[in-house]
């Protein structure tokens, strides 16, 4: 059909109709001569009220139906929603071959599919542009079973979406295919989405596909089966009878006592390079056991370079992280205060590649001078001090975090000088701003924006080559017609010009983002009052008990009043703009109640209407992500204390997509955490906007010289929080 202006087409769908805004009586059945006898009629009125529903489903209440900005689609969907919806009543009103019941049903049938329509447009769950094709179907559906045949080939010729939402109308429960046709759109939602396999296999453990199904989804999620082949019923006992090595090794695994040790391996046990045995000699053991991860880590890396495929990939990579973590990485920050002999003695009994992995994967929870004087030194040390022969024995692995991290604590200077070869280290350099486009997700793309600051205030040289690399890369995905590498290099190559203030680069308007050197005051306020709420997120360890007790002395000047609840505290400003900051009380983690009193907390805020601009973590970076899963989308400012790294920023942004972050390279300090928060109350309560670069200026003139100032992060130099904004913005979602 000829392509006409949408606004034309449905002012003659509307005339044609002669409906108006929720008055569909005006044009219904009967007034096509469909009169439906009075038991029938409420039926009728339930189907019309749907109607309206759907149409108001695009978030205005009219009668015209915008998914987007696709004309056809949208003439298409009202079309259905106006006039085949009476089709279909009218229809099954005049049909002479329908029963009165059946009559009952499928008009009931025609209603709940309207209603899911609604549920699953609006959770983004179900195509729109599908809808007429859905009442098309819905119309054969009703002619084949009023001849009580099978509508199973009809079920299995549509797609899953269209086939789904006919069988939940309800209407064909009883027809001789309805089962079968049930079990093949089973089925198809699994090959669809075999992500589901085992949660819905679960929940249908008795299906006649169920062992191939298991089969297809092992070698994908092989950490979701290991979760089912634990659990003791139908689902996990049917799990431990297939015959098949991977499987049977992750049942074994999931059903040990030690199953959790084991699954990193799983590649190399199933290919029988390591036994079970020889798990258990090291198990039990922190150092030996870590020092079999690493030893696997660079074996499937290297098998990878080769093009095999390894499964357990993510379960090492994450059993790795934490080891390095919460063991090692933990001791030598907690020894802080300790001569580095003492502190550092648990580093010597591992070799570079270890400690190169201690780096990469404890980024998050490394403190400045564990890095400095511990483990970088040591890195190089156990390498004879050659850059290159560290990234060739790791095989290259995660090298531009490595040189993420090194630019961040200023290293990197003497990492590229440790090359024999200037071009070496060149090249080493311009691979690192390569190939961003080509990786799933963003995060070799953030360590390349949050290196740059570094780099080009210690390494100006480095940071032009760097600029020039990365528009070279701009110009080919241009070339290439590839809109990621393009968007990608795009936002690199301004972002890294606007750390340059002579050349004038305005963020928000390159990017569609949201002011990146300032928040204003309104932009802050919760109501009309312009009221800005603050919520602080204590945690029930010893420090965070010290911490607690700080806070409360922060604000008990005549300032503030306050008002005491059995799970928080709540200040509210007495002078100046309305202010309330909001805090859980200390309770120990030991009892729980920390977490009780941060939930309740949360929900009272939500109840109230007080939705949080300014959220504050203050705590040790392993609770960060508690914090940031309370997180509100109306969150402003949110200050992450000691936590950094690519996924914690994402997720904050995930739940706050506004969010400018405060974040710091360790653990955070009361006093330096409390002049940020008496510069911030100053500027919040006397109503002025935060400019950022004016901001940190009062701040560190407060701060004075204390120790451990360098490592806070600013929003406006967190460029890797700007990135992934921009980034997002440029693609309308999410990166993951």
């Amino acid at each position: 059909m000829r392509r006409m202006d949408f606004t034309l087409r449905l002012l003659i769908l509307l005339l044609s109709v002669s409906i108006s805004t929720f008055s569909f009586a005006q044009a219904k059945p009967q007034d096509q001569g469909c009169k439906a006898p009075i038991h029938r009629q409420l039926r009728h009125d339930y189907i019309d009220r749907e109607q309206v529903n759907a149409l108001k489903a695009d978030g205005k209440a009219d009668n015209i139906f915008f998914a987007g900005n696709n004309d056809d689609i949208n003439y298409a969907v009202t079309q259905a929603l106006v006039h085949k919806v009476d089709e279909l009543q009218c229809g099954i009103e005049k049909d002479t071959a329908i029963g009165d019941q059946a009559k009952i049903g499928y008009l009931k049938g025609l209603e709940i599919t309207l209603k899911n329509f609604v549920v699953n447009y609006k959770k983004r769950a179900f195509p729109p542009a599908l809808l007429p094709t859905v009442l098309d179907a819905y119309q054969d559906a009703i002619a084949v079973d009023k001849k009580k045949q099978t509508i199973e080939p009809l079920i299995n010729r549509w797609s899953y979406d269209v086939g789904n939402i006919i069988m939940a109308s309800g209407a064909f429960d009883r027809n001789t295919g309805a089962a079968q046709s049930k079990l093949n759109l089973l089925q198809k939602y699994l090959h669809l989405y075999p992500e589901q396999t085992f949660v819905t296999l679960a929940k249908n453990p008795d299906v006649p596909f169920r062992d191939s199904m298991i089969k297809m989804a092992a070698y994908k999620y092989p950490n979701k089966l290991y979760d089912y082949a634990a659990a003791n019923n139908k689902l996990g006992n049917a799990i431990s009878r297939i015959d098949d090595p991977l499987i049977k090794a992750v049942a074994k695994m999931a059903r040990s006592g030690s199953g959790q040790l084991y699954f990193p391996f799983l590649d190399n046990v199933v290919a029988g390079k390591v036994s079970f045995e020889e798990i258990d000699a090291v198990k039990d053991d922190n150092a030996k056991y870590y020092k079999l991860l690493v030893k696997t880590r660079i074996d499937y890396m290297n098998r990878m370079m080769n093009g095999e495929k390894v499964q357990g990939l993510v379960p090492l990579t994450e059993m790795l992280s934490k080891k390095a973590r919460t063991v090692f990485v933990h001791e030598i920050n907690a020894l802080h205060n300790e001569p580095d002999a003492r502190r550092f003695r648990v580093l010597e009994q591992f070799n570079a590649q270890e400690l190169y992995y201690m780096v990469v994967t404890g980024e998050s929870e490394i403190y400045t001078s564990s890095y400095i004087r511990g483990l970088y030194p040591r890195v190089m040390q156990r390498i004879g001090n050659r850059g290159d022969s560290l990234l060739m024995s790791v095989g290259f692995d995660k090298y531009k975090k490595f040189i993420k991290i090194a630019a961040g604590y200023n290293t990197l200077p003497n990492f590229l000088a440790s090359f024999p070869d200037a071009e070496q280290a060149k090249a080493l350099m311009t691979a690192f701003v390569n190939n961003l486009d080509r990786t799933e997700g963003l995060e070799d793309g953030v360590d390349v924006a949050d290196s740059y600051a570094s780099i080009s205030e210690t390494m100006k040289p480095v940071a032009e080559e760097m600029l020039k690399n990365i528009r070279i890369n701009y110009e080919i995905s241009l070339q290439n017609n590839n809109k990621r590498g393009t968007v990608i290099y795009d936002i690199l190559y301004k972002l890294f010009l606007s750390a340059d203030s002579t050349k004038n680069v305005d963020l928000t308007k390159e990017f569609g983002i949201p002011p990146v050197y300032s928040v204003s005051n309104s932009s802050l306020a919760t109501d009309s009052s312009g009221r800005i709420v603050m919520q602080v997120f204590f945690f029930g360890d010893d420090d965070g008990k010290n911490i607690f007790s700080g806070f409360l002395n922060q604000f008990s000047n005549a300032g503030w009043k306050r008002v005491d609840n059995k799970q928080w505290v709540q200040f509210n400003s007495t002078k100046g703009k309305p202010v309330s900051v909001f805090a859980n009380k200390w309770f120990h983690e030991d009892t729980g109640e920390d977490e009780k009193a941060q939930d309740a907390l949360t929900q009272y805020l939500i109840e109230k209407g007080m939705s949080p601009t300014i959220v504050v973590h203050r705590g040790h970076s392993y609770y960060a992500e508690s914090t940031i899963e309370h997180i509100q989308p109306s969150a402003r400012i949110v200050f992450l204390g000691s936590c950094g790294g690519y996924h914690l920023i994402h997720d904050v942004l995930e739940h706050a997509s506004d969010a400018h972050i405060i974040a710091s390279k360790q653990i955070g300090r009361t006093v330096i955490n409390k002049p940020f928060f008496d510069v911030l109350n100053e500027r919040i309560l006397n109503g002025k906007n935060i400019e950022w670069v004016n901001f940190w200026k009062d701040f560190k003139a407060k701060a004075g010289k204390e120790e451990g100032f360098e490592d806070y992060i600013p929003p406006h130099k967190n460029l890797g929080a700007i990135f992934i904004k921009a980034y997002n913005s440029a693609m309308g979602g999410s990166v993951l």
